[in-house]
């Protein structure tokens, strides 16, 4: 039992403080040896698994953590005798490396926003910006990052190559820009931000649907950037506030057995008011002055209709669909006109909504996304299809969620 629990706690420690050790270890040693800075990490979470599997856990286990990933790395920078050579011999007294809590939080927090901002470097395309910064803050497995790219994880894999070399050619030193660099790397921090939530809160693969201390590093993450004067804009007010929305409904999407519970059943009493409350202030001090809403605008009063609405039923669907349709008219979203369907139907019925289905087959290609072939099913069977059972198996098959899988099998009884 103790193997078991222990194993739980290394997952939620490794996941909670992958990205402040890497942070860390790349502001103080640079971000030259990155490579040498991820395998004492992983390696400081082997030990981990080893040491806590049979002893009781440290009572500061990221402290731990982060003094084995240190001391790791500093045998292995002595062993390749690269830094002696470039003349940064003192970093590698290892005997005076403990860390202080108190002192550390500051560092670490001063360390990962430098390290989302050098991510998100000029130099670097966009796609290695995300790809670096999930990786390195979120701790991103190929997988995970497979998903929310769209791509296949191969292609990651490769990508996330070639960006690692860029960015020791291209980031020498970690440090936040002056104003204006730091503006403009701003909309690609706050995406990254957005990936890392969605991800936390729609679990791509495993055994859990929600992994709530990644959505909870996100949110972290963005109030670390609102802390900084430079960094306030409506864009971060609204994704906090999508983020609060969210997260006020964390409770109430499993049930006792810890089981999923879809939207239309979840046990609204179990919503946390005083988030809610939080997100429409920040919904409130999101106004744009060109009063263009982004799709963090968009998404965010989305939720908050979701999040107010006393029951399932009385949901202000129109509204709902309308933020949609203008999402859809200023940045399509093969996702976006997908969700859009549910929206549609409950104001204008499965029929015209499965006649919208239709349309949206031959604009993308959703032949391998489950949640796809589950709204079809629903429809199908509102207007009493048979169809609905075998296009509802085909959305199991295609679910690698063991959760949601479930959940879909039990529509099938």
């Amino acid at each position: 039992m103790r193997s078991t629990e222990n194993g739980v706690l290394v997952e939620h420690v490794f996941r909670h403080e992958y990205g402040k050790m890497v942070s860390y270890l790349v502001n103080k040693f640079g971000p030259s040896h990155l490579e040498s800075i991820e395998d004492a990490v992983q390696e400081a979470l082997i030990k981990a698994m080893q040491v806590w599997g049979y002893k009781e856990p440290p009572k500061n286990p990221a402290a731990w953590l982060l003094r084995v990933a240190h001391n790791q790395l500093i045998d292995r920078l002595r062993r390749d005798k690269k830094m002696v050579q470039s003349g940064d011999g003192p970093l590698l007294e290892k005997s005076e490396f403990e860390p202080k809590e108190i002192h550390l939080d500051d560092t670490i927090n001063d360390s990962q926003l430098k390290m989302i901002f050098a991510c998100c470097h000029p130099s670097l395309s966009t796609e290695h910006q995300i790809i670096l910064s999930l990786k390195l803050i979120g701790g991103f497995g190929n997988v995970e990052l497979a998903k929310a790219l769209l791509k296949k994880e191969a292609a990651v894999a490769k990508s996330y190559t070639r960006a690692k070399k860029k960015f020791k050619e291209k980031v020498p030193w970690l440090q936040v820009p002056v104003e204006m660099g730091l503006q403009s790397r701003l909309f690609v921090v706050l995406r990254v931000i957005y990936l890392l939530f969605t991800e936390g809160y729609s679990v791509t693969a495993g055994s859990q649907v929600l992994k709530r201390d990644i959505c909870y590093e996100a949110m972290r993450l963005a109030l670390l950037l609102k802390k900084n004067s430079y960094c306030q804009h409506p864009n971060l007010e609204a994704l906090i506030a999508l983020m609060c929305f969210h997260a006020a409904r964390f409770d109430a999407r499993l049930d006792t057995q810890g089981e999923m519970v879809d939207l239309e059943h979840q046990d609204r009493s179990k919503y946390n008011r005083e988030l809610i409350g939080i997100g429409i202030r920040h919904l409130e001090n999101a106004g744009t002055e060109d009063k263009l809403p982004s799709n963090y605008h968009l998404e965010a009063a989305v939720s908050y209709y979701h999040s107010t609405a006393k029951t399932f039923a009385g949901t202000d669907w129109g509204s709902i669909l309308k933020l949609y349709d203008l999402q859809l008219k200023t940045q399509y979203s093969p996702m976006a006109a997908l969700n859009r369907i549910v929206p549609f139907s409950k104001v204008h019925g499965a029929e015209r909504a499965l006649t919208e289905f239709k349309v949206l087959e031959k604009t993308s290609d959703y032949g391998s996304i489950g949640l796809f072939y589950a709204i079809k099913a629903e429809l199908l069977k509102e207007i009493g299809d048979r169809q609905w059972r075998p296009t509802l198996e085909k959305a199991i098959d295609l679910t690698e969620n063991q959760l949601a899988k479930r959940h879909l099998k039990k529509k099938l009884i």
